[in-house]
């Protein structure tokens, strides 16, 4: 991998760096094509303890059992974030942070993290990519165990902005297909047609309904350090558009996996597809690999849609 290596002597604090990161946001134009010159610049933080008493109040306020052994499988982002809010809130970086959305997560955990003992963290935007919306950071976050990778993420974030338009492609004259004709007593054309179309996937079965109380954005942010406004209070979350609080996607992504289980060994992905306002009562349905977290009620909005597989240790 190219790009420098930057060794941290411990975790940055993420406060100020969501501060910091808000107060530039408005000098941040993005635009179609922004480049990010630190792309592969690593952030590497070594000699990593977990904190037992800040991991237990989030598996408590996610739903994981308490006391285990090993990190919970969205843990490890917990860790990493500071460190990919400290490349995004500098001065390079082209794409506010105010409005950049969480759109998706995968991650890959080749086994068990133990909840003890020292690992090493490193954290890299691999690259900014067109989207037809905007622009997309995408940063991949990996934790080693005595120098292997044992657990790996990759996350999209979205800045919207406008978008240019892509022209169609237009033939030279002379490379342009002719318009073909047939004789009437042409036989039936041999080849096949186009495939039939896959059947859409069959609704997921309902499993359990969860009320989700006006706190949960507040207990999460406590527990992950992730202090967001639009998280913490209505108030707060109507400066940014919203009528009332938002869940944190990472929280509900983590509330889905510890009710659905994962493997030791195991690759997820997720898509934070639209918000859950808080209070509110969503559905976790499940069947096999397959999960979402909907709303109650006639319309079922889809939050979070998801998969999990299972990988050979």
């Amino acid at each position: 991998m190219t790009g420098t290596v930057t060794l941290l002597s411990g975790p940055p604090a993420l406060g100020p760096r969501l501060a910091l990161g808000a107060l530039r946001s408005p000098f941040r134009r993005p635009r179609p094509g922004a480049a990010f010159p630190g792309a592969g610049d690593r952030l590497v933080l070594p000699g990593l303890r977990v904190d037992l008493a800040r991991l237990a109040a989030y598996e408590r306020v996610c739903g994981f059992p308490t006391g285990e052994d090993s990190l919970p499988l969205t843990y490890p982002h917990v860790l990493g974030f500071p460190l990919a809010m400290r490349i995004m809130s500098g001065r390079g970086f082209p794409l506010p942070l105010l409005g950049l959305v969480h759109t998706s997560i995968e991650i890959t955990r080749h086994t068990a993290v133990a909840a003890t003992g020292s690992h090493e963290l490193t954290v890299h935007v691999e690259r900014l990519a067109a989207h037809r919306r905007g622009t997309e950071a995408v940063v991949v976050t990996e934790l080693r165990d005595g120098g292997a990778v044992v657990w790996e993420s990759t996350s999209t974030y979205l800045s919207r902005h406008r978008t240019e338009p892509v022209p169609e492609p237009v033939l030279a004259p002379e490379t342009a297909p002719a318009p073909e004709t047939a004789p009437a007593s042409a036989p039936p054309d041999p080849r096949p047609g186009p495939p039939p179309s896959a059947p859409a996937p069959r609704p997921l079965p309902v499993l359990d309904e969860w009320r989700l109380a006006a706190d949960v954005g507040r207990r999460y942010g406590a527990a992950s350090g992730d202090r967001n406004p639009i998280h913490l209070h209505p108030l707060t979350a109507r400066l940014f558009g919203f009528p009332r609080a938002i869940a944190h996607g990472m929280w509900t992504v983590a509330r889905c996996l510890a009710a659905h289980g994962t493997p030791q060994a195991v690759r997820i992905h997720a898509e934070f597809r639209a918000p859950v306002l808080l209070p509110g009562t969503v559905t976790f349905a499940a069947d096999g690999a397959r999960f979402e977290l909907r709303g109650r009620g006639a319309s079922e909005r889809v939050h979070v849609s998801g998969r999990v597989d299972h990988l050979t240790p």
